[in-house]
C-alpha cells in the first residue's frame, strides 16, 4: 500500500466539506466521535469498505459499525422493532450501538456486515461527527482508526501515529469526551449485550424495565457476531497484568485512585474519566516499551468496560 502524509483537516465548515468530499471519491477519512476515532469510507462502497479493512489490517469476518446521522436514516437500512425505538429515544445520540436484520435492497457493502444478516448501526452524539454524516448525505462505516488488535485511538495524533498514510485525512476535533468505544446491543428480537461500552448497562436495562442477556465472547473457532467481540483486542505492544497492587520489575504501574504510580486513570476514583483516559494512558505506557501492570477497576458502571478493554489486551495474542 502506497502511503502518503494525510491532510489535518479542522472540524469546521471548511474542514468537514473536505472530509465529506473525499469520502464521497471513496477515500478513507478519520473522524472523531464521543467513544473513539474513527475509520470512515462510504457503506455502499465496496472498495472503499475493503480498504478499511486493507488499511487496519482487519479481519474480514470482524463486522464493522456504520454511523447515521439520525433515527430516519438507521430505519432505511434495518428492521426496527419496539424495543430499538425505546432504546433510541432514550440514548441516540450516543454511545451506543444497535444490531438489527437488515432489510431487503439496503444497498449497503457486503462486506460492512460481514456476511452476517444483520447490520451493527448507532447514531453519534459529537457535533463534528454528526456534521460530517450530514455533509456526506450517506452511511459512513467506521471501526475505530488504529491498526486491528492495538490500542484505540482518541485524539488525531493517535491516528498519525497507528496509520500514518494509509488515511487520506483526519478530522481534528480533540480528546474524545467518553473514550471507550459504543455499547452494543443485539436486538433479534430480544435484547442482548454484545459489547460494554461507553453507555452503562444499567441504563440500559432502566429504560428497558428489566435486565439485559449477556453474550459471551466467541471462541476462536467461532463467528463473531458485533464488532469488538475478538479475544485480543485493545492490546499494547507489551504485555498487560490487570488487578496489580503494584508494578513488578520491569513493569509501569497504570493507577486508579488515590496512589503512587506511573500514571494515574482518576485518582478521585471517578468510573468516567478513568474510561476517558484509558486509551490515551494506555498510548502513553506504551511508548515507554515496558510491560503495564493496572490497578483494580471496580465492575459496576463503565468499570465493566474498562475491566472488558483491559482483558482483551491482556489475553494471549493470535
Amino acid at each position: 500500500m502506497t502511503e502518503t502524509s494525510p491532510l489535518i483537516l479542522q472540524a469546521d465548515a471548511s474542514g468537514i466539506a473536505t472530509a465529506a468530499a473525499l469520502l464521497t471519491k471513496g477515500a478513507l477519512v478519520a473522524f472523531p466521535t464521543e467513544t473513539v476515532y474513527g475509520l470512515g469510507a462510504d457503506a455502499r462502497d465496496g472498495g472503499a469498505v475493503a480498504a478499511i479493512y486493507a488499511a487496519k489490517e482487519r479481519p474480514s469476518f470482524n463486522p464493522l459499525i456504520v454511523h447515521v446521522p439520525d433515527v430516519a436514516t438507521a430505519r432505511r437500512y434495518v428492521a426496527w422493532p419496539e424495543t430499538a425505538d425505546i432504546l433510541a429515544q432514550a440514548f441516540w445520540p450516543g454511545p451506543l450501538t444497535l444490531v438489527l436484520p437488515l432489510l431487503p435492497a439496503h444497498g449497503l457493502s457486503s462486506l460492512v456486515t460481514a456476511g452476517l444478516p444483520t447490520l451493527a448501526v448507532r447514531v453519534p452524539a459529537q457535533a463534528s461527527a454528526k456534521a460530517l454524516l450530514e455533509a456526506f448525505g450517506g452511511p459512513v462505516a467506521a471501526p475505530s482508526a488504529n491498526p486491528s488488535g492495538r490500542i484505540s485511538p482518541t485524539t488525531a495524533d493517535h491516528v498519525l501515529q497507528g496509520l500514518g498514510g494509509r488515511v487520506a485525512a483526519i478530522v481534528d476535533d480533540g480528546p474524545c469526551s467518553v473514550g471507550l468505544e459504543s455499547t452494543i446491543i443485539g436486538l433479534d428480537p430480544d435484547p442482548v449485550l454484545l459489547r460494554a461500552g461507553g453507555l452503562p448497562s444499567e441504563a440500559i436495562e432502566a429504560a428497558l424495565g428489566g435486565p439485559l442477556q449477556a453474550m459471551a465472547s466467541p471462541a476462536e473457532n467461532e463467528q463473531v457476531t458485533a464488532p469488538g467481540q475478538l479475544v485480543s483486542h485493545y492490546a499494547p505492544a507489551a504485555a498487560l497484568r490487570m488487578n496489580a497492587q503494584t508494578a513488578r520489575a520491569g513493569e509501569v504501574l497504570l493507577g486508579f485512585g488515590p496512589m503512587t504510580c506511573d500514571l494515574n486513570l482518576s485518582e478521585t476514583g471517578d468510573l468516567h474519566e478513568a474510561a476517558a483516559n484509558l486509551f490515551d494512558c494506555l498510548h502513553q505506557l506504551d511508548r515507554l516499551q515496558r510491560a503495564i501492570a493496572v490497578s483494580p477497576i471496580p465492575t459496576h458502571g463503565l468499570g465493566r468496560a474498562i475491566n472488558d478493554r483491559l482483558a482483551r489486551a491482556a489475553a494471549p495474542r493470535p
